[in-house]
């Protein structure tokens, strides 16, 4: 079991329940928001490993709590998933003033978020990362 807590914050019950259920599966504690205002402040409370978010949100999108959370200097470094059926539209800029890692887009597979988290938490089991070669590092 991990002792990592995940943050997961969504405004549709359902997708709260499979993400949840699978990171429980496998071994994460979860605490869940069903906006962005509620995710801010269960961050501040509960400090977090991971968030994941959704993007469309009431009160605070998840582009916006991404961008208050890495204006501030306790919470700049958490690593953020950005779930989003509108992955396309985001760009560069938006994605520059944050600590969003990965963007996924719905629908996803709930093993896909399970094996991401593992990775971006450096958990025994995930994924290796993909390693980046340049021509200069070839001999």
């Amino acid at each position: 079991m991990s002792d990592n807590k995940i943050l997961v914050c969504d405004d549709e019950p359902h997708i709260l329940h499979v993400v949840s259920a699978k990171l429980k599966s496998g071994g994460y504690e979860v605490l869940t928001a069903a906006d962005g205002e509620e995710a801010l402040m269960l961050v501040r409370e509960h400090w977090p490993d991971l968030i994941i978010t959704d993007y469309q949100m009431p009160v605070l999108s998840g582009l916006e709590l991404a961008a208050k959370l890495r204006a501030d200097p306790q919470t700049e470094k958490i690593p953020i998933i950005l779930l989003t059926a509108r992955g396309f539209s985001l760009g560069d800029q938006d994605l520059a003033n944050t600590n969003i890692r990965k963007v996924l887009a719905k629908p996803f597979s709930p093993r896909e978020v399970l094996q991401t988290v593992n990775t971006l938490l450096g958990v025994a089991g995930a994924a290796p990362a993909p390693v980046a070669v340049s021509a200069e590092s070839i001999p």
